[in-house]
């Protein structure tokens, strides 16, 4: 059984495991661009790191998404490129607050997303606000709602518990707010004059531009990932379910579920 406090041998070999499978998914990326916006790399890996908030809990699974991300930006082929350095923090920010919301530590989740948001209005392409509150309404549209999703999915848990569909509605909703949280590091990174000018040669009137246009593009491939999340976190979590691979066994369901996850077969004896 996982240890409830301590790093224990298991912790580490499990966080290892699950680096690595960050490594190998990060090797399978996806181009996307649109009209005055810099092209983005999307990683099959940055679809999982919600996942290891489920299964490792929030602290180990951001561990394990952190580990997984640094070597994936260390190794081939992203050999240390500068460019993906600002955005190491993504996946593991993910895992942290997925994991928080899913074993009822969900103020934590919420604190940290919100801090994130909160120190995006204080980065220059958006000072001073009186001027420039259009450029932070445009980036936070939709950055502002995930973070009031998690308000429903802590009171409405047994609702989403009652049935099929709203387990599938649950881990939707959760895939895009852990998504928008990679999402909020990587912008408010990308906010900051040594990255944006330093690293990317931009200007900030560059910046701003982008960061109007944007909108209209990323909430898209947000809730496509979080449906491809959804489709993986509901079958991986009903195979779980009972086992001692799961960081605790008391999550948000645990008391309403009554085998709406079923949980597996106890091995026959021989």
């Amino acid at each position: 059984m996982i240890a409830k406090t301590g790093l224990t041998t298991k912790n580490v070999a499990l966080a290892a495991i699950f680096a690595a499978l960050y490594y190998v998914l990060s090797i399978a990326t996806v181009n996307v661009s649109a009209p005055g916006v810099s092209a983005v790399q999307i990683s099959i890996a940055a679809l999982v790191a919600t996942v290891f908030g489920l299964v490792l809990g929030p602290y180990l699974g951001a561990f394990a998404a952190f580990l997984g991300a640094f070597v994936a930006w260390t190794l081939p082929p992203s050999g240390m490129a500068i460019y993906g350095l600002p955005f190491l923090l993504s996946p593991p920010l993910n895992a942290l607050v997925s994991g928080s919301i899913y074993y009822k530590k969900w103020p934590i989740g919420f604190g940290a997303f919100a801090a994130l948001i909160i120190a995006f209005m204080f980065t220059e392409p958006v000072q001073p606000l009186t001027q420039n509150w259009f450029i932070a309404l445009a980036v936070l549209f939709d950055k502002i709602p995930a973070l009031l999703l998690i308000v429903p999915l802590v009171v409405f848990t047994k609702w989403f518990a009652a049935s099929e569909k709203g387990m599938y509605a649950f881990f939707f909703i959760l895939g895009f707010v852990g998504n928008q949280v990679d999402n909020m590091w990587g912008t408010l990174a990308f906010s900051t004059q040594p990255v944006y000018n330093g690293i990317f040669g931009l200007q900030l009137i560059d910046v701003q531009a982008g960061f109007l246009i944007s909108p209209f593009f990323y909430p898209a491939i947000r809730l496509g990932q979080a449906a491809i999340v959804m489709f993986i976190a509901v079958a991986l979590m009903r195979t779980l379910k009972g086992t001692p691979w799961l960081w605790k066994k008391e999550a948000i369901f645990s008391k309403y579920e009554k085998g709406k996850i079923t949980e597996p077969a106890a091995p026959v004896s021989s």
